[in-house]
């Protein structure tokens, strides 16, 4: 019996103009009735996160930004795995020594030192997970990042990195112009141990510290919730998805995942357009 269900976010639970759709919300109200546990589990900050779910008049437990930070759902730090400071500043150095756009998620929201860019960078996660969907409208859409407060801006980072009450939870790098850039910055950050590097678009890494992950946090999370593993089911579409599918007891991939993701689930249910999660959620209630 499910008694967990974790989601993903961007290219699962939302749909291409980023939003909740129905089918989904009312299947969630629905678990949320009888009694199971509901939890978000996104590479977004906590505050993008709530703002999406609080627009389709949701409440739920965020596992964010990869795992680096869990909150109930009242909003409380329950747990949080930050980069080090000087860590951050040398993977800092490494993404710019290869000329390449970054953004940084800290427990205060995400931050950038390009407007510009920090619209595009969520434009081409959307578009990486409907790939037929209208990049104008998806440009519009996500132009709130910086509308409504979502993202701060700052001219450098430095200020964060010497700023004690903000923790480095990730750094989302791109590069639009070459990819080529991001292979190498790979390969740059591997000898540190305690970084991981993941994937959530088709021009970016996600690099976080290596306890933060999705699936370290989901197991946390289960276990503070006194539910087993093998009762919760996970839902994503992602590379960054993959360590809570391999925890969860039930793996669920979107209809619009890659053909590596679905291989790894052990169901596949419709896509993010088409109420997916929702469907999968009714079908194990």
């Amino acid at each position: 019996m499910i008694k967990c269900i974790a989601i993903d976010m961007d290219g699962t639970l939302l749909n291409s103009m980023q939003e909740i759709p129905e089918g989904n919300k009312q299947a969630i109200l629905k678990a949320q009735s009888q009694g199971v546990e509901v939890v978000v589990a996104t590479g977004r900050s906590y505050q993008e996160a709530t703002y999406v779910l609080h627009a389709a008049g949701l409440s739920c437990p965020v596992i964010c930004v990869n795992g680096a930070e869990v909150r109930s759902k009242e909003g409380d730090v329950i747990s949080a795995n930050p980069i080090p400071k000087q860590l951050a500043r040398e993977t800092a150095a490494k993404l710019s020594e290869n000329d390449i756009y970054f953004e940084v998620y800290t427990n205060h929201g995400a931050y950038s030192t390009d407007a510009d860019k920090a619209v595009s960078t969520l434009v081409d996660i959307v578009m990486s997970a409907n790939p037929e969907a209208d990049r104008d409208e998806i440009t519009v859409a996500a132009g709130a990042r910086v509308r409504d407060g979502l993202i701060h801006m700052v001219e450098d980072y430095e200020q964060l990195f010497v700023d004690d009450e903000k923790m480095i939870y990730k750094f989302l790098a791109y590069s639009f112009e070459d990819p080529g850039r991001l292979k190498a910055a790979s390969t740059a950050l591997a000898v540190y141990d305690e970084l991981e590097v993941t994937k959530s678009g088709y021009e970016n890494i996600e690099i976080t510290y290596k306890k933060a992950q999705k699936g370290v946090a989901l197991e946390a999370f289960t276990k503070a919730m006194d539910i087993a593993l093998a009762d919760t089911m996970a839902i994503g579409d992602n590379f960054n998805d993959i360590s809570m599918l391999e925890k969860a007891g039930r793996a669920v991939a979107m209809g619009n995942a890659s053909d590596e993701i679905k291989a790894l689930c052990d169901v596949v249910t419709d896509t993010n357009e088409n109420s997916g999660v929702g469907k999968a959620i009714l079908e194990v209630l």
